[in-house]
């Protein structure tokens, strides 16, 4: 064993106990010597060192959530110092001094991780050497070199030469073929899991060196994998591929399910817990209440989609709490009349706005139907057909016809070039 490897024997004791104890286990199952069984313990290793850090997981995205409570500060520090990039990378700093918060938070899975991947490294090319390290005795250490996955040995590389592959019983071919698929597939996978962060979870309003940081990820992280996966053996690249997959897959989870506020993702699970909401008529889960809860209690502080998820509840009538429930708001909900006409709570229907005819609709008159009268058309109905007591009176005879007040209840049709009513005295010429 080497100085460095002797300096993380603590490390590498457990790391290699576990992955003996797997494969007692899946050996029984697939064959000792089989590549199932070296394979499947290695990705055992990878899901259990993930399941305890999954405690760190939810640190970091608490961390987060710190920083994107930030994000109003940070952008009031870009407009005030816009043209000073050095006073505005000291204030920054400041602010995250003051509040305690840590932009590499999101680093830390991979830090935690790194010393566990350090010691599969060595056992791994132990294995390779012909040396036994930790819990990896004789007998363990001849079976895992007969093991083969997709015909490529665990301890071999994609530079490894001829003579080192045929000492394992394998082809070169093999070995670099299965090795280029896998440091592809680890690299495609580090890069979609770091391009739906900054797609989909990441608030587009505020532009700050956080983001910045974390679009330089998604591009270095993949070359490293690819530059550095070719020295890797193959039961590295199984470890590192599985572990990719899984934080692909976990923040998948949490994109949809704890979405950041202000992201696409956020306007996305909004939608789909508005329309939960409005079939259950409740909210019906604790990560659901805490969303709610913390649109709630933004106040005048909510952004676009929040304002659109309480403003759809109160059109449903509903109205969320403080507590994060959801109940029915009885001074917003609309029942529906026998009719079908909307009611609302006082009882008054709505009012139905006409539709609105065009100029032949309104121009064309039905067949039979009656011009409508008015108080100013001449009746045709005959004289004696009317009730007693409203026919017409006459004037007796000799009478004089009253005098018509001017501008009194009849008009007299104007003539062609005046004006209706009464018309103004013209005033006389001057001399």
């Amino acid at each position: 064993m080497d100085t460095i490897a002797s300096l993380f024997s603590f490390i590498t004791w457990p790391v290699s106990w576990v992955i003996v104890q797997f494969h007692t286990v899946y050996g029984a199952i697939f064959g000792p010597d089989t590549g199932w069984a070296w394979g499947l313990s290695i990705v055992s290793l990878v899901i259990l060192i993930r399941i305890c850090l999954i405690p760190l997981f939810v640190k970091q995205i608490k961390a987060t959530r710190g920083m994107q409570t930030l994000q109003p500060e940070m952008k009031k520090i870009q407009e005030r110092y816009k043209n000073d990039k050095q006073r505005q990378s000291e204030e920054m700093m400041k602010l995250y001094k003051e509040t305690g918060t840590n932009p590499l938070s999101s680093c830390l899975p991979i830090l935690a991780q790194s010393p566990f991947f350090f010691a599969l490294y060595h056992v791994l090319n132990g294995i390779a050497s012909g040396d036994t390290i930790g819990a990896v005795n004789q007998d363990l250490l001849e079976s895992a070199q007969k093991a083969h996955i997709f015909g490529a040995p665990l301890a071999s590389k994609f530079f490894s030469s001829e003579s080192e592959v045929a000492a394992l019983s394998a082809s070169l071919t093999d070995v670099r073929v299965v090795t280029a698929i896998m440091i592809v597939l680890m690299s495609a996978s580090q890069f979609f899991t770091q391009r739906q962060l900054m797609t989909k979870n990441v608030d587009t309003t505020v532009k700050t060196p956080f983001m910045q940081q974390q679009k330089m990820l998604m591009y270095v992280f993949p070359v490293m994998f690819a530059v550095f996966g070719v020295n890797f053996p193959v039961g590295v690249l199984v470890y590192w591929l599985t572990t990719n997959v899984w934080t692909m897959g976990q923040q998948m989870y949490v994109i949809r399910n704890n979405p950041t506020p202000g992201s696409k993702a956020q306007a996305a699970y909004l939608e789909r817990l508005h329309k939960s909401v409005t079939e259950h008529g409740k909210t019906r889960s604790r990560g659901e209440k805490a969303i709610v809860k913390a649109i709630v209690a933004k106040g005048r502080d909510r952004n676009e989609a929040e304002r659109k998820f309480i403003n759809g509840l109160n059109k449903a009538g509903m109205a969320a709490q403080t507590d994060g429930n959801v109940v029915k708001n009885d001074a917003a909900v609309a029942a529906q009349s026998a009719d079908g006409s909307t009611v609302t709570t006082a009882g008054q229907p709505k009012r139905q706005q006409p539709k609105r005819q065009s100029k032949s609709q309104r121009q064309a008159k039905p067949a039979g139907e009656a011009e409508p009268k008015t108080s100013l058309t001449k009746s045709d109905e005959p004289e004696d057909a009317k009730p007693a007591g409203k026919q017409d009176a006459k004037p007796a005879a000799g009478a004089k016809k009253p005098a018509q007040k001017s501008g009194g209840g009849g008009r007299s049709k104007a003539q062609s070039g005046q004006r209706k009513g009464p018309q103004r005295p013209k005033s006389p010429s001057k001399k």
